[in-house]
């Protein structure tokens, strides 16, 4: 096993348990911070598939401001310790017999197909290309998009303030 594979199974494996602790965990703090380690997993992967610009949005995006912004909401909600967290679900072995299904089904499915092998060919780097189509081509678009988010961030900051 070389290099390369090593890293890649340790990083599918790393995704793979880290996002069963975010479905399996019920402390919110936990779930929050394997849910990075299971986002900076799929980063990982994407980089795997020569994908950068996917790998540095899914970073930049998911980790630096969905993450952060989910933290900031379990740390700054008052009294999070008097509320009882608690979930109960009566269907877990249904849900755990069709996973297993499907799980069978797919592991057949990869065995037994007659793949396609031939020689992987380096690719170009897409970011300087999506850099140009965002920064000349699409600007107004970029632009508007950006305008229409902040609006959402502000109308957002301001429901959430108390009316005191």
């Amino acid at each position: 096993m070389t290099g390369i594979n090593l890293i890649f199974w340790f990083i599918a494996l790393m995704t793979i348990i880290s996002a069963s602790i975010v479905v399996l965990s019920n402390n919110l703090i936990y779930s929050a911070v394997s849910l990075l380690f299971t986002l900076l997993g799929i980063a990982g992967l994407y980089v795997f598939l020569w994908a950068d610009f996917i790998a540095i949005t899914q970073i930049l995006i998911y980790v630096g401001g969905i993450l952060v912004l989910i933290i900031f909401g379990i740390m700054l909600t008052h009294r999070i310790t008097d509320v009882t967290l608690s979930q109960s679900s009566n269907q877990q072995m249904l849900g755990g017999g069709i996973i297993l299904i499907i799980f069978l089904g797919l592991s057949y499915m990869m065995l037994n197909t007659p793949w396609f092998q031939d020689t992987a060919v380096e690719p170009q780097e897409t970011i300087n290309q999506i850099g140009y189509l965002l920064m000349i081509d699409y600007l107004l678009p970029f632009e508007v998009a950006s305008i229409l988010l902040l609006v959402a961030l502000i109308g957002a900051a301001l429901l959430s303030r108390s009316s005191k």
